[in-house]
């Protein structure tokens, strides 16, 4: 009961902007001819093999999984306003309530900053914010009296195994 009388409360009070930034929805990098014949190579080959294994679901599979991969590194992404409030987070039009994150830690992957914020909920289980011209010490500033902040997260299983993968078959040239 005193929870639900806490939350009526924290809903019912004005929601009051602490940061406010605009960005990409998501990193996007143009990728060369190269990146696109390699995963086509690599398509070909697995769909050769299902083929004689007759996996026609598998086949359609990996098609439209390979035809959203395309159109993914073809297409700039739209911009998108990331607000942190009294309340919680709102991005691209989804609220996040302060009761359902619990950490948050930065990183830079493709030459972007990012806030990574890991939520209890079971979807999304981390939500990804590109900062743009947004700094990692403002963010960090008004999040740190809500959310706990990691210098280094936690490495799951599926972390290692991306790293391991990305390694061991690089699909673009490194310069």
């Amino acid at each position: 009961m005193v929870d639900n009388v806490d939350n009526n409360e924290q809903q019912n009070q004005e929601t009051v902007t602490l940061l406010e930034w605009v960005s990409p929805s998501r990193p996007f990098k143009k990728k060369d001819r190269d990146y696109f014949t390699t995963i086509g190579a690599m398509v070909f080959l697995i769909v050769v093999i299902l083929l004689f294994m007759k996996e026609w679901l598998l086949i359609g599979a990996i098609l439209a999984l390979t035809f959203m991969v395309y159109v993914l590194n073809t297409i700039p992404p739209e911009n998108v306003t990331h607000k942190i409030t009294n309340n919680g987070i709102i991005s691209a039009g989804h609220t996040y309530v302060w009761t359902d994150l619990r950490e948050f830690w930065f990183i830079i992957k493709n030459g972007h900053p990012m806030l990574v914020i890991q939520t209890k909920l079971k979807f999304p289980g981390r939500i990804i914010l590109l900062l743009n011209e947004t700094t990692e010490e403002k963010v960090k500033e008004v999040l740190k009296p809500h959310l706990l902040y990691k210098e280094t997260p936690d490495k799951t299983w599926m972390d290692n195994a991306a790293d391991w993968l990305s390694k061991k078959v690089p699909l673009e040239k490194t310069t």
